[in-house]
């Protein structure tokens, strides 16, 4: 009876990804308690082997309901109790590698929105081991694309980031949840490049660099960072240069041409 249960709950989240996160939340739970009932919750060698695949997509659910919810303590603690199901041998449990990609995908984006870099990349090195290879690993659609966004990241390459996070290249729903916080971050730090490479800029050229909507946005954008708004330009404050203070200022140049290149590009496409 609980087995045929839990089986039915999974079907209704798998086929119901819009339901509500507290009726999710719900189902979840009562699948857990079917778990528990049968001995499943965690792997161990008494549990029934072909109960393993259910107490997977059971936690894998409850993950992808956790990021809809924009839940990441959810997300991470179900992310957690599915790492025993992924280290068990393929002759044990195969693996569905879709889902299990994904979920990892997301948990990626989660660190690198979080700035947990060194995390992240603790978890790439575990990827491409278990994966047998970093080519491997970039080449698949769901662990590539937090990649690829965190290499631009560190180079400073954000118009190729904010591309990237158009709905036509994000590899699914789920993942689109990461975009306004990378959206921000990437804001935030064009405009601490742009404090230091120039010591103003028109408002029309900030509101492209910036990717915001209107001018209006760009003096509420430039009155929370503290920037001064006078006869159509931003004036930003001295910012304190040391001694790398040249080798700064080009790199804080390169990314103010790159993102506003994109930015022409995406006015001529319009």
């Amino acid at each position: 009876m609980a087995e045929r249960n839990l089986a039915q709950i999974i079907s209704q989240l798998k086929h119901s990804p819009s339901m509500g996160y507290n009726e999710a939340n719900a189902l979840l739970s009562k699948a857990k308690l079917a778990l528990l009932k049968l001995n499943a919750l965690t792997p161990a060698p008494s549990t029934p082997t072909h109960l393993l695949p259910l107490a997977r997509e059971t936690y894998e659910q409850g993950a992808l309901f956790a990021i809809r919810a924009r839940n990441p303590e959810a997300f991470t603690r179900y992310v957690q109790q599915l790492q025993p199901f992924y280290e068990l041998p393929a002759a044990v449990l195969a693996p569905n590698l879709p889902e299990r990609n994904k979920v990892t995908g997301l948990s990626l984006l989660l660190l690198l929105t979080q700035g947990r870099y060194a995390e992240f990349h603790t978890e790439l090195e575990s990827l491409e081991n278990r994966e047998g290879g970093g080519g491997d690993v970039e080449s698949d659609r769901y662990l590539g694309y937090p990649i690829r966004l965190e290499r631009w990241l560190m180079e400073g390459s954000y118009d190729r980031v904010w591309k990237a996070m158009k709905s036509s290249e994000v590899p699914c729903d789920e993942y689109s949840v990461f975009s306004e916080i990378l959206k921000n971050q990437i804001r935030s730090e064009i405009a601490s490049s742009s404090e230091r490479a120039y010591p103003s800029l028109p408002i029309s050229s900030t509101k492209s660099l910036l990717f915001l909507d209107s001018e209006g946005d760009v003096i509420s954008f430039a009155q929370h960072r503290g920037w001064i708004v006078r006869d159509g330009h931003i004036y930003f404050p001295d910012a304190a240069e040391g001694e790398n203070g040249d080798q700064n200022k080009d790199m804080s140049q390169m990314v103010i041409e790159n993102a506003l290149g994109y930015a022409r590009e995406l006015e001529t496409i319009v």
